[in-house]
C-alpha cells in the first residue's frame, strides 16, 4: 500500500497538496493523472487501491533499469541489512572499496577513484570541484539545454530554465550547442578546467552527437589541458546496449580504442530503483588533491555501506 495508512486515495492526494507540493497536484490534475503509485513489482506498477495493474513505461530516467523491486537487489539488500548500516564516511569501508573497485574495472577507460554520492547533482558537484582544483582554473564549458542536476554547480553548468529564477550563478560557465564543435572550440582558453556534457543529453529530446564529435572534443581538452567530464547519469549502465553509451563513439585515429573520459559520473541505474546512491569515477592523476586533501569533500550518505552491497 502506498496510501497514507487508513486513507482514500483522495484523501492521500489532499495531504500530498498539502503538505508536500500543491503545484504537482494541481499539474496532473490539470491531465487526470490523480494517480497513487501503489505496489510495482517489475515492469507492472498497481494504483494505491490495487484497482489497475499498469505497464510503467517511465524509467525516472533509468532509475528502474532492472525493473521495479528487482528480487536479486531485493535479497541482497535484505543480506546487507543483517549485517550492516549506513556506515561511517570517515572510515575505510569494505562494501565502498569492492563497489568502487568494481566500477574501475567497468569504466571506459582508466579511473580507478570513486567517490560516492546521494544523487546524481551531488555527484556532478563533486566532479566540477575536483576539475577545478586539479587545474587550477575556473571555467567550465557546457551544453545549452542540457541538464546535469538541481543544486549548487551542477544547476551552473545545466539549463537556464532551472538556472534563472535563482538569480545569478557562479563565474566561469559558458554554454555552447550541442555537437557543435567549432562554437565549443570558441570557448575553450587557457582557463578552461573541464568540458562537462551528457554523452546523450535527456532533456534536449536525446540528441546524437555526430561522427567524430567526441574525438575531436577530447582532442580539444587535451590540447588546452582541460579536463573531460562526461555525465553518463541517464545514459549509461546499459542503457544504449553497451555498458556506457560513449563506447559507441571511437577515435579513428586510434583503431579500437573508445573516447576515454578524465571524469565519469554515474548514478540513477546504480541505485538498482531501491537505494539512493551515485558514483564520481575519475583518472589517477586526479587523486593527487584528494590524496592531499582526503576529508575535503565528504557525504554522510554517500556511499552508504547499505547501498553499495
Amino acid at each position: 500500500m502506498a496510501l497514507a495508512q487508513g486513507h482514500t486515495q483522495e484523501e492521500t492526494i489532499a495531504w500530498f497538496g498539502d503538505h508536500v507540493s500543491s503545484g504537482k497536484v494541481a499539474f496532473f490534475a490539470q491531465y487526470g493523472m490523480e494517480f497513487v503509485p501503489g505496489r510495482r513489482e517489475g515492469v507492472h506498477i498497481w494504483d494505491a487501491g490495487g484497482d489497475r495493474k499498469l505497464i510503467n513505461c517511465h524509467c525516472n530516467g533509468g532509475v528502474f533499469n532492472l525493473g521495479h523491486r528487482n528480487p536479486v537487489i531485493v535479497e541482497v539488500l535484505r543480506e546487507a541489512l543483517d549485517e550492516w548500516d549506513i556506515g561511517n564516511h570517515h572510515l575505510i569501508s569494505g562494501p565502498r572499496a569492492a563497489l568502487a573497485r568494481k566500477l574501475a574495472q567497468l569504466a571506459p577507460g582508466e579511473l580507478p577513484y570513486s567517490v560516492f554520492a546521494v544523487g546524481g547533482g551531488e555527484a556532478i558537484d563533486f566532479a566540477l570541484k575536483l576539475a577545478r582544483a586539479h587545474t587550477g582554473r575556473a571555467g567550465i564549458v557546457s551544453a545549452r539545454g542540457g541538464y546535469h542536476g538541481h543544486t549548487g554547480l551542477a544547476l551552473a553548468a545545466g539549463d537556464a530554465e532551472y538556472r534563472a529564477p535563482f538569480g545569478p550563478m557562479p563565474p566561469g560557465f559558458v554554454q555552447i550547442p550541442f555537437g557543435d564543435i567549432a562554437a565549443l572550440s570558441a570557448q575553450m582558453s587557457d582557463d578552461t578546467a573541464a568540458v562537462i556534457l551528457e554523452t546523450v543529453p535527456a532533456t534536449l529530446g536525446m540528441p546524437i552527437a555526430p561522427p567524430g564529435y567526441f574525438a575531436e572534443l577530447r582532442a580539444l581538452c587535451d590540447g588546452h589541458g582541460a579536463l573531460l567530464i562526461l555525465d553518463e547519469i541517464q545514459s549509461g549502465l546499459g542503457r544504449t546496449s553497451t555498458m556506457w553509451a560513449i563506447e559507441h563513439w571511437r577515435d579513428p585515429d586510434q583503431g579500437s580504442a573508445g573516447i576515454e573520459p578524465d571524469i565519469l559520473v554515474t548514478g540513477k541505474g546504480l541505485s538498482g530503483g531501491v537505494y539512493p546512491i551515485a558514483a564520481t569515477c575519475y583518472r589517477a592523476e586526479l587523486n593527487r588533491f584528494m590524496h592531499d586533501n582526503p576529508f575535503i569533500h565528504i557525504s554522510t550518505f554517500g556511499g552508504s555501506e547499505v547501498g553499495c552491497s
